[in-house]
């Protein structure tokens, strides 16, 4: 997209947003520039990992649109992080990030994913409460 996206070399990501959301096809076009460099760089990463010795416990990797992407066949497990839309709404403000309806509009809605997920946890609590649910999972997958 140039520099209008990427003033100086650096990337704008209000103006990726503005531009991806406003227009299926660009969102379209970018996503198949993303999605399989973000799989290979995963699978990089994972292999690296368990060159370690030893290796670790667990890999966790964070990927938005996971199911949307296709992207859960590359895991062993899943978890589908869940909130009320109200709630999840309230809290993507603070983060400043731009196009938040279409964002959302453009995610599976969270019953489906907690559907297709492994685990699925509720964030309907604080951060404390959460790393709490997500301890008890990973304990689960290492054992």
């Amino acid at each position: 997209w140039g520099p209008d996206v990427a003033p100086g070399g650096v990337v704008d990501r209000a103006a990726v947003a503005a531009r991806a959301f406003a227009d299926e096809g660009e969102r379209h076009w970018l996503e198949s520039q993303l999605w399989p460099r973000v799989g290979a760089r995963i699978a990089a990463w994972r292999e690296e990992m368990m060159a370690r010795t030893p290796p670790p416990r667990a890999l966790v990797v964070e990927v938005p649109l996971l199911f949307e992407s296709g992207m859960e066949r590359a895991f062993e497990a899943t978890i589908a992080i869940t909130a009320e839309e109200s709630l999840r709404a309230q809290r993507v403000g603070p983060r400043g990030h731009a196009a938040p309806e279409e964002r959302a509009a453009r995610q599976l809605p969270g019953e489906e994913k907690a559907r297709r997920a492994t685990y699925a946890v509720d964030n309907e609590g604080s951060l404390e409460d959460l790393e709490m649910k997500l301890s008890v999972i990973l304990d689960k997958l290492t054992r």
